[in-house]
């Protein structure tokens, strides 16, 4: 597969290492001469320095016979003209373009994007896509991730096991046998930060992170046999009133009236404009690094601190100060994956990393087979595909346990009509069954090929 990828910030970058690895044929763009010469020297792609919209650039990026654009500047503008040039000159199937501002996106303004005007296939908005993953880890306070899967009809989540997790040093078999009711799978497990597919006779320890899925009714009695029975705030501070501040505050709002929201913001016309459109919520001007700030927010008083201000340093920080202010749980944004190792061991709850919503998305358009949804976990090492099982796909027909699933991968739930299955070793995937299903890095390929569909690409 070729293809481009305009911009070689962190996202670009990502992207980059996840499809060369894959061995496709990669091309970098940047106006940043020092980013193309990194992403260079450190992936086995090919760098140029130019405009990403420019139309002699994206010629000699071999936009005639490339098969993906992923326009991903930190420049809507740049991204939107970058998709718009590849198909009006180039005829580039498949153009996915990430874009910021929201006034782009209203509803009223939904036919800008059709092939008639600026003809983008896919349209990723970090701020929404990191707003959903807080309100998910708000609905869900025992998870540090939280991804639907089916329309929501199955969940994956990760929760960390705590020294007061009833279910350690238990074989995984077990678990089956202690909670039939549930329907519970474990597909991987994080300890001492390497990430493996776990077997029946493997059990958990103290610290680990484990990733399960379940039918969405019972993530939350999942959740308390792991440990972990917090509820939902209904007191909180959001740190930043910039897009994602203002898009949690909205939602919340319309979606649980009973919260009591206090939003920080140190810039005074952000503030002012945050009240304007949130009339429930209380706004305070000032600096979230100061305590007297979070004092008079109450922050003693208040169940969950969700930090979501332009800047790493302040959200870590914040969120340690709230923290130690009397706040019970923090979640908080961070961009640099540098900060990642130490963010358990600062206290904070949960981390959101915009990289991960933005690769998992572009992702999804880059597997081949009928792929639905797809989520890459802890730095690309594994993924969560959600794969429709077609006429042409190997699994369907037969036992699981007779279908050859290769060691790497775990099926973790089937979706069939509104039923969801939890497979055990005599279940059969039937065609049109929706299969939910964890492999690692490694082995993403040989899903690909258990679920591919003859003469159709996606």
């Amino acid at each position: 597969m070729k293809v481009i990828v305009c911009g070689a910030g962190q996202v670009g970058f990502n992207i980059a290492k996840q499809l060369a690895a894959e061995h496709n044929d990669v091309t970098v763009i940047d106006h940043n001469a020092e980013l193309i010469r990194k992403i260079s020297d450190t992936l086995d792609v090919r760098g140029m320095v130019g405009h990403a919209s420019h139309p002699t650039v994206l010629e000699q990026a071999g936009s005639a016979d490339a098969d993906m654009l992923i326009a991903v500047t930190q420049n809507d503008e740049v991204n939107m003209v970058a998709c718009q040039v590849a198909h009006a000159l180039f005829n580039l199937p498949l153009k996915v373009a990430r874009i910021r501002a929201q006034d782009y996106l209203r509803t009223q303004w939904l036919d800008l994007f059709s092939r008639e005007h600026l003809p983008i296939d896919v349209i990723i908005s970090p701020e929404i896509e990191v707003g959903r993953a807080v309100l998910r880890r708000l609905a869900l306070p025992g998870a540090f991730e939280s991804v639907p899967f089916a329309e929501d009809r199955v969940k994956l989540i990760g929760t960390r096991l705590e020294e007061n997790c009833p279910v350690v040093n238990t074989p995984l078999r077990q678990l089956t046998e202690l909670f039939p009711e549930l329907g519970i799978v474990i597909v991987a497990v994080v300890r001492d930060g390497k990430l493996f597919v776990p077997t029946g006779d493997d059990q958990m320890r103290v610290g680990d992170q484990a990733y399960f899925i379940v039918a969405q009714e019972n993530a939350q009695r999942c959740l308390e046999i792991f440990g972990h029975e917090e509820r939902a705030a209904r007191r909180m501070i959001i740190l930043g009133a910039g897009n994602v501040g203002i898009y949690v505050a909205r939602e919340l709002a319309r979606q649980q009236s009973s919260v009591r929201l206090k939003i920080i913001d140190h810039r005074k016309e952000r503030a002012e404009a945050a009240a304007d459109q949130l009339p429930r919520a209380v706004v305070l001007h000032g600096d979230a690094l100061d305590i007297d700030i979070l004092r008079e927010a109450n922050v003693e008083e208040s169940e969950t601190v969700v930090a979501v201000t332009d800047d790493d340093e302040v959200n870590i920080l914040a969120s340690v100060l709230a923290k130690q202010g009397g706040c019970q749980r923090a979640i908080t944004l961070v961009n640099s994956p540098g900060y990642a190792p130490v963010m358990h061991s600062l206290g904070i709850d949960v981390f959101i990393d915009p990289r991960a919503t933005t690769v998992s998305k572009i992702l999804q358009h880059v597997r081949r087979g009928r792929i639905r949804g797809l989520y890459s976990l802890y730095n690309g090492r594994a993924e969560v595909l959600e794969a429709e099982a077609l006429e042409t796909a190997t699994v369907i027909g037969k036992p699981l346990r007779e279908a050859g699933i290769p060691r790497g991968v775990m099926i973790g739930a089937i979706v069939r009509d509104d039923e969801v299955i939890i497979p055990r070793g005599g279940t059969i995937i039937r065609t049109r069954d929706r299969v939910v299903i964890l492999a690692l890095a490694d082995m993403v390929k040989k899903v690909e090929q258990m679920f591919r569909v003859s003469l159709e690409y996606f």
